[in-house]
């Protein structure tokens, strides 16, 4: 690398630099990105806050230091209903006669329209949609037709998530196992596409020959609670998901979380929306702790190794960046800046489309965690690359977690989301849980679908980095809150 050549070769300090750069592989690999009149089905109850399941994180001013790590709110709760499911050996079974979806679409470039938007009127457009999710429950005739039911039902389906921002088919037999949650997208016309973050190794396949990715299931990562995101980065969004449960977690908890872009843009606070809006967000994905007595030409040559080496393989839009959260020697991965406010692709209806509910230091450092330090993120204000302030954190926090929907998915039920509408997330849970993700392209507009599939054999990243997970270093402490 220019000006990195005598360092990396001749220096006794080169194992350095070559074990940093494999530390940020996995660093950037943590990344969480990577997040809707009003329609009240019938199990929906509006929740009471409760510090016995989710409870509000955001600690009264007056309080320790420390933060309480206690889990979120949700707006509403539905009952879980105790449906059976198949073994694992029965519902992860793929039907080998079905042709191999593995080359599927690349995942498309995120579609961005958000100047122009005047905060007052996008909110109050926000206020009118209906509530998000709606609830499809299936009827005893509808799980004898199959699939022929969502061959019948495709356009209201694919209207209704338009609509709604997301649709929760509940009970339905058919997709409890990998062959029928497949019939049941394929009948709905949906195009399959790699996650947007493939390569960082986030997930790892489900069943690859039928583009089913497993949710994050992993046993090191039960204690973390995942906050709300659109699966997106600042460069490539997903169109659409469909999550799925085959099993819910055995021993409690587990809940999926949706909310509603546009109910969240309504709920704000006027004045911080527009201030985030005014001066934009930036995002670091990940932490590289360089001892701060290095000297500057070593750590000018981590940063340019990192930068050429490793951070191109990620497939995102990053800035190497030194000490941004004010922590001596810490090199940051950062993706450039982006409105929190997007118009939706299609309708055209501004919503709040972001992951800083998600990745905000100051609130994943007040609810459970299970991340290691070197994949903490934070979000900055773009214009001076200060992090959010702890009240606008609260404010995201409190507008987020009053739209949020805490969904009790049982074996066979599945969550269609339009991912430019809809934030997702999941809150702790115990014991074993088996959920899984298909993500979408643009199935009717092939510009915006674009003509890139998947190259097989360029996998190898994502197969290194989730062997990686579960032994990276756990760090907690943290003085950034």
């Amino acid at each position: 690398l220019p000006g990195t050549t005598n360092v990396c070769h001749t220096s006794p300090v080169g194992p350095q630099i070559r074990a940093a750069t494999m530390k940020l592989a996995g660093a950037v690999a943590l990344l969480l990105p990577a997040a809707c009149g009003a329609f009240a089905p019938r199990a929906f109850t509006a929740s009471a806050p409760t510090r016995s399941v989710l409870q509000s994180t955001v600690e009264d001013e007056t309080s320790s230091a420390v933060p309480d790590r206690v889990a979120p709110d949700a707006k509403w709760v539905p009952d879980w209903e105790d449906r059976a499911g198949l073994s694992p050996d029965v519902f992860m079974e793929s039907d080998m006669s079905k042709s191999d979806l593995s080359g599927m679409w690349e995942c498309p470039l995120t579609r961005w329209d958000s100047d122009g938007i005047d905060v007052k009127k996008a909110q109050a457009q926000a206020r009118r949609q209906p509530k998000c999710p709606l609830e499809v429950r299936a009827k005893p005739s509808d799980n004898e037709a199959g699939m022929a039911y969502f061959e019948k039902n495709r356009d209201r389906l694919r209207g209704d998530l338009l609509k709604y921002g997301a649709v929760w088919l509940r009970g339905f037999d058919l997709m409890k196992d990998v062959n029928g949650y497949r019939e049941m997208h394929e009948a709905l016309g949906l195009e399959p596409c790699l996650d947007p973050l493939h390569s960082s190794g986030l997930r790892k396949f489900a069943s690859e020959r039928d583009a089913l990715y497993e949710e994050v299931n992993k046993p090191s990562l039960r204690g973390h609670y995942i906050g709300l995101h659109c699966e997106s980065t600042a460069k490539r969004t997903a169109a659409y998901a469909a999550f799925v449960c085959f099993q819910r977690a055995t021993e409690g908890g587990g809940r999926f979380l949706v909310a509603d872009g546009a109910a969240i843009l309504a709920e704000m606070d006027p004045a911080v929306l527009q201030k985030l809006y005014d001066r934009e967000i930036r995002i670091s994905v990940s932490n590289l702790d360089i001892p701060p007595a290095f000297p500057g030409p070593l750590k000018e040559g981590i940063k340019i190794a990192v930068d050429k080496a490793v951070a191109p393989k990620f497939d995102m839009d990053l800035e190497m960046i030194y000490e941004s959260d004010g922590k001596p020697g810490r090199l940051q991965a950062v993706e450039t800046a982006e409105s929190p406010i997007n118009r939706h692709p299609v309708t055209g209806l501004p919503v709040w489309f972001n992951n800083a509910h998600n990745h905000a230091r100051k609130l994943r450092d007040r609810r459970p965690c299970g991340v290691p330090e070197v994949g903490m993120t934070e979000v900055f204000y773009a214009d001076t690359m200060e992090p959010l302030s702890l009240e606008d954190c609260q404010e995201i926090k409190r507008a987020s977690e009053s739209c949020i929907t805490a969904l009790a998915m049982e074996p066979g039920d599945v969550l269609l989301v339009d991912n430019y509408r809809a934030l997702h997330g999941r809150d702790v849970f115990q014991g074993d849980r088996y959920h899984a993700v298909s993500w979408f392209t643009w199935d009717d507009n092939e510009e915006w679908r674009g003509e890139e599939r998947r190259i097989v054999e360029k996998n190898g990243m994502n197969k290194v980095i989730n062997q990686m997970m579960d032994w990276l270093p756990k760090d907690f402490e943290s003085d950034q809150s």
